[in-house]
């Protein structure tokens, strides 16, 4: 009888302290909300309106790549609520 608490205690931890490999990969959405238009912007008057944006040439993969993206041709990377 003991034998067999002792054995299923034993299963039960090896199970329990098994790792589990479960990957989960995630879309990165740079903008979301009323804020959902992806840009890369020159100029920016007060942080209210941005001028001469387009969108990026690339498609972010972080906050980082997209910053980049934007910085490598000389912008700054936005959400503005529409799309010019």
């Amino acid at each position: 009888m003991q034998f067999s608490v002792v054995l299923v205690a034993l299963f039960t931890s090896a199970t329990m302290a098994a790792p589990t490999t479960e990957t989960e990969t995630s879309v990165y959405i740079p903008c979301s909300g009323l804020y959902s238009s992806v840009q890369c912007c020159a100029t920016s008057v007060l942080d209210l309106a941005d001028l001469t944006c387009r969108p990026p040439p690339k498609v972010p993969t972080s906050a980082a790549n997209f910053g980049k993206i934007c910085a490598d041709i000389g912008q700054r990377a936005r959400c503005c609520v529409l799309p010019t």
